[in-house]
């Protein structure tokens, strides 16, 4: 019985052969580095991860914006008594904490920016009033993004302002993971930031996280009298003649 021999495949037929394989070689490697890519976890390794709550969220200090907005209608130019409060109280806080001069933001192509412009003049009058130097008060007129709404007149002021965060990052998993369970017993990554957070945005004085404020001189008299009292070996303490006036109860006496 003879063999029939086929005749050999050509390099055509071979390429043919391969491209199908080659896709698939090529789909097999993208699903890999898409599964790859949804098992990859940020890390935090010792260095990076203080214990220190002040050091793993630390607070920040940079230059910000004192800002008020004040509402004038269409046919009002002149400000409302708690508006020109708001002024003063503005002003007040400009002399306080201010770093730079106030700008006033004047509406412009809006139906109330005749009144706006009218309520700019008394705006200045009391900033200038409270202290505020004319000089460092500048105007300029912006346009909103939908020109036929209702806009505000904006006040703005730099200063020194405290932040820390942004607060919810986890690079850690809590629990069990693909990583294995963490058994080190460190405290999780944004444990300490909303404190941190609210410490910043309470603060009066963000230098007073810097550095101390300058002590104040002791008072002579003061010390004199508490001085005389300890050499007569007399109490030294503070006595409150009214200290017993709030009270309803005579137990304890």
């Amino acid at each position: 019985m003879t063999r029939m021999l086929l005749p050999p495949r050509s390099p055509r037929h071979w390429r043919r052969r391969s491209a199908p394989t080659t896709a698939l070689r090529a789909a097999a490697i993208l699903v890999a580095a898409a599964m790859a890519g949804c098992t990859t976890y940020q890390t935090a390794t010792i260095d990076d991860y203080p214990e220190d709550v002040r050091q793993r969220h630390p607070i920040s200090i940079r230059e910000g914006f004192g800002k008020l907005e004040l509402f004038v209608g269409v046919n009002r130019g002149a400000l409302t008594p708690a508006q020109q409060a708001d002024v003063l109280a503005f002003a007040h806080t400009w002399r306080r904490v201010s770093t730079g001069g106030v700008l006033i933001d004047i509406p412009s192509g809006t139906p109330n920016a005749h009144a706006a412009h009218e309520a700019a003049h008394e705006v200045r009058a009391i900033l200038t009033a409270a202290g505020v130097a004319p000089s460092v008060i500048a105007t300029r007129g912006y346009r909103p993004v939908t020109p036929m709404k209702f806009a505000t007149l904006r006040l703005s002021y730099p200063k020194m302002i405290a932040e820390a965060g942004p607060c919810g990052m986890f690079p850690r998993d809590l629990g069990a993971n693909l990583q294995g369970i963490d058994a080190s017993n460190h405290s999780y990554w944004n444990f300490g930031c909303s404190q941190q957070h609210n410490l910043a945005a309470l603060v009066e004085n963000p230098a007073d996280l810097v550095q101390p404020r300058g002590e104040s001189p002791a008072s002579a008299a003061r010390r004199s009298v508490m001085l005389e009292r300890y050499r007569k070996g007399e109490p030294t303490a503070t006595r409150n003649p009214d200290a017993e006036k709030a009270k309803i109860s005579d137990i304890g006496k």
